[in-house]
This record gives structure tokens, C-alpha cells and sequence, in this order.
């Protein structure tokens, strides 16, 4: 929701890395839990990470890619702090409690908590940041629908602070432990709020390193904050960063990000293309951390509110005119799977019964063009209707946010659409243009996929509330009284049971309705140098240098 290209508009996001999840491994047989916890870590060095996505912009409040919270949560610290098996701690707040109709949070905050400006984070500080987001002149694209219903902050003494809404929110706490609703200086907004955007200096927060340079389509470097304090208590170790420096470089070249890594140039590089995951296992320079990614998977997103996919019978042949299988398996080479659901089977309440419900049938996708009246064939084979060819287009951003060979994938998905006379165009647009058009529905397929730990990313893909225009991701723009119902009444609740019978109703439904075809399940795979240990990923598969080390 990682990084993935357009992940988030809702599409940037998508191309920026997806939400991932949680089981950590090695090669070899030693993955980096066993090489820390069998070392004692080491003081200083500079660690090199290199990532295949820049992000557009870092202001994590305007941003909606996944790239950006995930280079973000090294300088941005959460009220809360969710573990690896999605259950809140403290953090930047000591404690909590929950009003009994779900509409109010009130938060303990931890005491001694700095910016890297010198500035005290108080509970003036959190209404900044909060009233921030949801203002208007942010233009906040997605941070302001992770607030949901917010009617205001109120801070009760320096160290309580009140956040309310205007109905029951459930979401807030795992919202609230992303980076997206993390906290800048107050000094900082004040000074160079419209400049957050831009990275480097400006960027102040209260987390373990210190945003200290950026140089565009190059690097962003970072040094250690020597007075970081108030890890989450599930942190390897509390105090500062172990590494004196962290650079990011930005390698869009998937064969020049593998290079660097195996030459030592960078010292931990992602994503590792599939088709080079089992030479990375042989080589004993080399460990894997990989970590399967939560929240919504990559998908196409069908545009019902744009014919011909206005017709549920073409948009039936679109989901079943697709060979999965064979196009994932072999573009991916087994380390994505094959996606069933809108979400992913590490996401709590993912319906397994959708697995195998929906396989690939060109004769049933072929039956449903013929029921929509697309009957007749043109010279190059595509299906036409009233003298018009059977024609959807499906943009493509600007190549620098396409990742995870996506590409590629979507030649195979043409391919296979091309057999049962759908012809799907790819034009490649300027960022700008690309951005517009999804958000404003002129498109008739988006694709993304988005990193969250919480099942409420249903409610933000099919909620007829949550719409692109205004900073939601639902670039169906379908709206089904059944789906805004039971998505509603999930973000009232924290009814284990209530919530998995919604959502896996949710997702029967988004599949029943053809408003999207899941494509595959996102895989984070982190190559690290042997020298590298500590190294995590937190919940949303985003990396964890707080607790990184360089031993020999």
C-alpha cells in the first residue's frame, strides 16, 4: 500500500509499494532475527538502501504513496504503534481511552518528547498536525480519509489531548499508526508548511533520524537523531538509531538496484525482481527479508460509471477473460500468487471461500459479451456493437512509477482480452494529465493496490462516499446500499465477529459485481547485505532502520 507506483491518487499509491505483511525469513537458513539476536549491535556506519520508487512528494499529510510513508516513518513517530500481530501499544502516547460510542479518543502523552528543532511535542502539537490534514488549503489526498468523520481536536492540559468525530470511528487507532498521521514540528508547519513537500531539512519530526538532504531523481540522506528516546516497547532497543547515516537512492532499473546491491555499493535494496529471488538465495553475501504485504491487492479497478463498463456483463468478461494463473506465474515466477479478493490473505477478515470461485473461463467471458449485445467482429477481431469497437483504456503513468514489472503484466492481460475481442489501449501520460483523469472518472481502468493493516481499505474502494475527487480511492464510482452499509457499519465496531461477517460480505460482493479483478498478492522482498542485522519490517512491509546495525 510498500511502495507501489500510483498507490494512492488512489492509483499513485498503487505504483508506489503495497501494503505487506508480516513473516520474516532469511536464505540459507538465517534469517535477520536469528543474525541480531546472535550479535551484539554495533555503534555508527552508514547504511545504503536503495528503492525503485522517488516519491512525487514527501509531505506526508499531502501524499498518498506508499513510498513516502515508507521513507517518512524514519522521521515521523504515531500516537500508537501496531504490532506484528496488529494489536496497539504506546508510542508517542502513553495510554488511551476510547469514548463508549466509538466517537472520541483521549490520549496520554508520553512526557520529554522533542522535535529535532528543539520543540516540545505537546498536545497543541497534535491538534496542529490533525487540524492541518483535514484543511482545505493541504489538499490532503489521502491522510484526511484516514481521519475519517473528524470534527476537531481539544487539548485538555499539555500532556491530553481529545480527538473527536461525528460518528463512531473504529479505524482511528491503526489510521493513527501510520506515518500519514504523524507529527511535524509546529515551528516547521509555521515556517515551511507549503514547502513539507520538497524533503530534505524542512522535514522536521520527533522520530530516530533527522531528514538532512535530498537531491531529486538521486538520493535522500538522513542522520541519526542522538536524542531519540521513546521507541515503541516492542523496538530491539530504545535509545538512538544505531547507524550514524541513512541514504535512500532511487534505482528504477531493477537490474541496476540488483547490481549495486550485489557489488556492495548498496547495502539493502528493494524490491528484488522475481525472476532474481532464487539467485539472491544462492549467494551467501546475501539474506532476504521478505514479508507478504496486507490491505488491498493490486487490481484493476473497473470504472462503472464510464460505458461500456457501465454493463455488469462486460465487466463479467473482463474479470473472466483474464488467464491469472498463467500471467502471474509467469511474469512473477511463483513468488506473487495469484490474488482471489480485494484483499490479501494477511489482512484481517480475508475471505478464504473466494479462492477458486472465479477461475479463469474465456467461454463464460465470451457468453457475457454476447449477452451485452457485443456480438459482431470488426477486421481486426474486436468485438463491435452498433458500429462501435469494444475499446477500454487503461493509462499508463510516466515510467518512473511503474513497478513490480506491471508493465509487463498488463501486456499479457491485453493479450488475453484481445482473444475474447476486447480492445485495451495504454496511453502513456504525463503524471499531471494521469492524476486528473483517473480522479476525475475519465478513464475506464485504474490499477493499484494500497498498504493497510486493516480491513476498513474496503470501505475507502467501495464506499460511494470515498471518492477520488475529494482524497477517496473508490475509482469504481459505483455505489451499491449494500456495500456503503456494511462498510459504514464496520468502521463503528470493534466486534471481531460483526466485522468479519461485513467485510467478508464485502468482498463477495465486490467480486459478484465485477468492480474489480484482484490480480496478485504483493510480496515484499528486501535483498541485505550478510554485514546488515536488525533490519524488520513493521505491519505495512515498511522497513524498519531504528533498530539496523553493520557488523564485518
Amino acid at each position: 500500500m510498500p511502495r507501489t507506483g500510483p498507490r494512492p491518487l488512489p492509483l499513485l499509491a498503487a505504483l508506489s509499494a503495497g501494503t505487506l505483511l508480516l513473516a520474516a525469513c532469511g536464505s540459507g537458513g538465517t534469517g535477520p532475527a536469528a543474525d541480531s539476536a546472535s550479535a551484539t549491535p554495533v555503534q555508527g556506519g552508514s547504511l545504503t538502501y536503495a528503492t525503485d520508487v522517488e516519491p512525487i512528494s514527501f509531505d506526508i499529510h499531502v501524499s498518498q504513496q506508499d513510498i513516502t510513508g515508507a521513507i517518512q516513518r524514519n522521521v515521523f513517530d504515531s500516537l500508537v504503534h501496531q504490532d506484528a500481530k496488529g494489536e496497539f501499544q504506546p508510542w508517542l502516547a502513553t495510554k488511551w481511552e476510547i469514548g463508549p460510542d466509538l466517537k472520541s479518543y483521549t490520549f496520554t502523552l508520553r512526557d520529554g518528547v522533542k522535535f529535532t528543532d528543539g520543540t516540545p511535542f505537546d498536545a497543541e502539537a497534535v491538534k496542529l498536525n490533525f487540524d492541518r490534514i483535514v484543511a482545505k488549503e493541504t489538499k490532503s489526498q489521502y491522510a484526511a480519509s484516514l481521519l475519517g468523520p473528524y470534527t476537531g481536536t481539544q487539548v485538555i492540559d499539555p500532556h491530553t489531548v481529545k480527538v473527536s468525530f461525528s460518528e463512531p470511528f473504529a479505524p482511528f487507532l491503526q489510521a493513527a499508526s501510520t506515518a500519514y498521521l504523524g507529527f511535524y514540528s509546529p515551528k516547521a508547519i509555521k515556517e515551511n508548511g507549503a514547502k513539507l513537500g520538497a524533503g530534505g531539512p524542512a522535514d522536521v519530526g520527533t522520530g530516530p533520524f533527522v531528514f538532512t538532504a535530498y537531491t531529486k531523481g538521486q538520493s535522500a540522506q538522513f542522520s541519526r537523531n542522538p536524542d531519540y528516546n521513546w521507541a515503541p516497547a516492542d523496538a530491539a532497543h530504545q535509545g538512538p538509531a544505531y547507524l550514524d547515516k541513512l541514504t535512500i537512492r532511487f534505482l528504477t532499473e531493477d537490474s541496476v538496484r540488483l547490481g549495486a546491491l550485489t557489488s556492495g555499493q548498496v547495502q539493502v535494496a528493494e524490491p528484488i525482481p522475481p525472476a532474481s529471488v532464487k539467485t539472491v538465495q544462492g549467494d551467501p553475501k546475501i539474506k532476504l527479508l521478505t514479508t507478504d504485504a496486507p490491505g488491498a491487492n493490486y487490481a484493476l479497478v473497473l470504472n462503472t460509471s464510464k460505458a461500456p463498463l457501465d454493463d455488469p456483463q462486460v465487466r463479467k468478461a473482463v474479470q473472466r477473460g483474464i488467464d491469472l494463473d498463467t500471467d502471474v506465474k509467469s511474469v512473477y515466477f511463483g513468488v506473487y500468487k495469484r490474488a482471489w479478493s480485494p484483499i490479501s490473505p494477511t489482512t484481517p477478515d480475508y475471505d478464504k471461500s473466494l479462492e477458486n470461485s472465479w477461475p479463469y473461463d474465456k467461454a463464460a467471458a465470451e457468453k457475457a459479451l454476447d449477452a451485452a449485445g457485443w456480438t459482431t467482429r470488426d477486421d481486426a477481431g474486436y468485438r463491435t456493437k452498433n458500429g462501435q469497437r469494444l475499446t477500454l483504456e487503461w493509462p499508463l503513468p510516466p515510467a518512473e512509477f511503474v513497478r513490480e514489472q506491471r508493465e509487463t503484466l498488463g501486456q499479457a492481460i491485453q493479450a488475453d482480452l484481445k482473444k475474447i475481442g476486447i480492445e485495451v489501449t495504454r496511453p502513456r501520460l504525463d503524471i499531471g494529465t494521469y492524476i486528473k483523469n483517473v480522479y476525475g472518472g475519465q478513464e475506464h481502468i485504474a490499477d493499484y493496490s494500497w498498504a493497510r493493516f486493516d480491513p476498513d481499505v474496503l470501505r475507502l474502494y467501495f464506499n460511494s462516499a470515498s471518492q477520488p475527487a475529494k482524497g477517496g480511492q473508490n475509482a469504481t464510482f459505483y455505489k451499491d446500499a449494500q456495500l456503503d452499509e456494511w462498510t459504514n457499519t464496520g468502521k463503528t465496531t470493534f466486534d471481531k465477529v460483526v466485522r468479519r461477517d461485513l467485510y467478508t460480505k464485502t468482498q463477495q460482493r465486490a467480486i459478484e459485481l465485477s468492480l474489480i479483478v484482484p490480480l496478485y498478492v504483493r510480496t515484499a522482498v528486501v535483498g541485505q547485505s550478510a554485514q546488515v542485522h536488525g533490519l524488520t519490517a513493521d505491519p505495512n512491509t515498511w522497513l524498519n532502520f531504528h533498530d539496523a546495525w553493520l557488523g564485518q
